[in-house]
């Protein structure tokens, strides 16, 4: 073995017309997802390599690992033989990361994505280690840090329930904001293709305290939102536990864009939640980090996000506090 890298350093040494292992780069954030990254000590953690590839430690380090750049380094030129100019590449990042930066997220900033997956990010100027697994300290693309907890459950939560009740997204919205919170009882523990925070892949999904009362599309819609946010509220809090700090929180993500999830989402949390406008934020950090390179500034170039709307609601601690005890009753699969 020759050489380690991701594929966007591999993509990056491509663009750069090298031939040389020597030459290959990478950034920060994507380096801090390897397992091997030590972001703290901004170093490669050799003996973890080694483990990974039961070799020797000795063997691992005649191993070529990509350059670690930092947050606003050139990482290359291109290669200008191709027909492209004169191209500068620069580092990188991770798309949470990336999607920091496009958010132009400070410390205080979090950032709950619900996508495919459910994503809990904050910026941290200092490093976060995390015995427990739940929390991962990541690095962010600016120099400081990012923190994430990760759900496997996303909006295929909301999909799976409407698909149930044979309704749209919006048909799933209004039926959960026609009922009262907690759904008269009714739990859902959200875990339908296994969970990775907590680390249960084999668990399965529960409906928990199903009656009469509850046995009504309304209360398993609302339900459902409730389970989804609650996973994700879990993740806010033991960030807070680890002492990062929490002065805002967006919203983004498809699922964001559910009225229901949008209302719901504050009496979850027990915080105000902003939701931007749609939009492609990794894409957009991506943009943010080639003018901050091109700059040669110190600072990232100031930036303007789209306008936020508010949402607010009293909290309802109640629906946590029943989630909390049923969250250890599911099946798991064979």
């Amino acid at each position: 073995m020759a050489a380690v890298a991701l594929p966007h350093d591999w993509l990056t040494w491509r663009l750069s017309g090298s031939s040389d292992i020597r030459d290959l780069t990478t950034d920060r954030s994507d380096a801090s997802g390897t397992g091997y990254y030590d972001p703290a000590a901004g170093q490669y953690r050799y003996d973890l390599l080694a483990r990974a590839l039961r070799i020797s430690e000795d063997q691992a380090r005649s191993i070529v690992l990509p350059r670690v750049v930092t947050a606003n380094e050139q990482a290359a030129t291109g290669d200008a033989s191709r027909g492209w100019g004169h191209l500068v590449l620069g580092p990188g990042a991770g798309d949470n990361a990336a999607a920091a930066l496009g958010l132009g997220m400070r410390p205080g900033d979090v950032a709950i994505s619900i996508g495919t997956s459910g994503v809990v990010s904050a910026i941290s100027p200092g490093p976060i280690q995390d015995p427990t697994g739940m929390v991962t300290g990541f690095a962010d693309a600016t120099g400081q840090f990012l923190p994430l907890a990760v759900t496997l459950n996303g909006s295929r939560v909301l999909d799976g329930a409407a698909r149930m009740l044979g309704v749209d997204h919006a048909g799933l919205a209004e039926l959960a904001l026609a009922a009262e919170p907690g759904a008269n009882g009714l739990t859902l523990i959200p875990y339908l293709e296994g969970e990775r925070t907590p680390n249960l892949p084999r668990a399965t999904g529960s409906f928990i305290g199903l009656s009469l009362a509850s046995m009504n599309p309304q209360d398993v819609a609302r339900a459902a939102v409730e389970g989804l946010l609650c996973g994700l509220a879990d993740g806010l809090e033991a960030m807070t536990a680890l002492g990062v700090p929490v002065e805002s929180v967006k919203l983004i993500g498809g699922a964001a864009r559910s009225a229901a999830v949008q209302q719901i989402a504050p009496a979850v949390l027990g915080r105000q939640v902003q939701v931007p406008e749609p939009g492609e934020y990794v894409a957009d950090g991506a943009a943010r980090q080639a003018a901050w390179v091109l700059s040669g500034a110190q600072e990232p170039p100031s930036w303007t996000t789209s306008a936020v709307h508010t949402f607010t609601a009293e909290p309802t601690p109640q629906v946590r506090e029943a989630y909390a005890s049923r969250q250890g009753l599911i099946a798991q699969r064979d």
